[in-house]
């Protein structure tokens, strides 16, 4: 039979802990696509707006492909492995700890009547929870909670190349199977579409307004292309 001394954080906040985790990496995930796509497209439509053959655009593009991947890896490996090492020297346990003890019974007492539970059992959980053997053992999970969510650097490079190589991969294959004639206009469409469909996902996982977040990211996208395309063909006519 568990004590009163035996709850820590309440069951809700871990499940809402985990759920947010779940959707910062799908969140992340859109990004890293949304990046592939925008940043591809607008290599492969800057080359071709030169002029340039098929080939030229291609191998551009592969390389923008290549390049971008390694980049996000080694971004999201940086990134990751310093939060790791501030969880390991002791900062997120410091702060687990600070905010443990900055919770008073009254608050703590608000929060499970705030649940349903009776006024009495309310104020004794919350006196058992103020305890400083029992503070100490909240923090411990609280920490054990935030050393949860760091994961591992390798694991984050990954996602983060893997996201970006499946966006990327839409328009350098619009750009590759359309006809030589319409390659730029059916890369562009193929692009807004998929910028909307990755805004509109976003702005829902987000809870975000998503006709605004779609029309953000859409005409973000156009202009990255339109600015791609315009260089290359000032480009384009300047060498002939």
């Amino acid at each position: 039979m568990s004590t009163a001394a035996d709850l820590a954080l309440p069951a809700t906040e871990h499940d809402d802990a985990t759920s947010a985790a779940r959707l910062n990496w799908l969140r992340a995930g859109l990004l890293g696509a949304n990046d592939g796509i925008v940043s591809v497209a607008a290599v492969l439509v800057g080359v071709a707006g030169t002029g340039a053959a098929a080939g030229p655009v291609l191998a551009a593009g592969t390389a923008a492909l290549v390049g971008g991947a390694v980049s996000m890896a080694l971004g999201e490996y940086v990134s990751v492995s310093g939060a790791r090492d501030a969880q390991r020297t002791g900062q997120a346990a410091h702060q687990a700890q600070l905010e443990a003890e900055s919770e008073d019974q009254a608050t703590i007492a608000a929060h499970y009547r705030g649940l349903g539970v009776s006024d009495d059992v309310a104020e004794t959980v919350a006196a058992e929870l103020v305890r400083p053997e029992v503070r100490d053992r909240r923090a411990a999970a609280a920490l054990r909670d935030a050393e949860d969510e760091v994961v591992s650097p390798w694991r984050a490079a990954w996602v983060s190349a893997a996201t970006f190589t499946v966006g990327a991969a839409l328009p350098f294959l619009a750009m590759l199977l359309a006809p030589a004639s319409s390659q730029i206009l059916v890369t562009v469409v193929a692009v807004l579409i998929a910028l909307a469909v990755t805004g509109t996902t976003g702005a829902t996982l987000g809870g975000a307004p998503r006709g605004r977040a779609t029309i953000r990211v859409v005409l973000g996208g156009a202009l990255a292309l339109a600015a791609t395309y315009g260089a290359g063909t000032l480009l384009g006519a300047h060498a002939s």
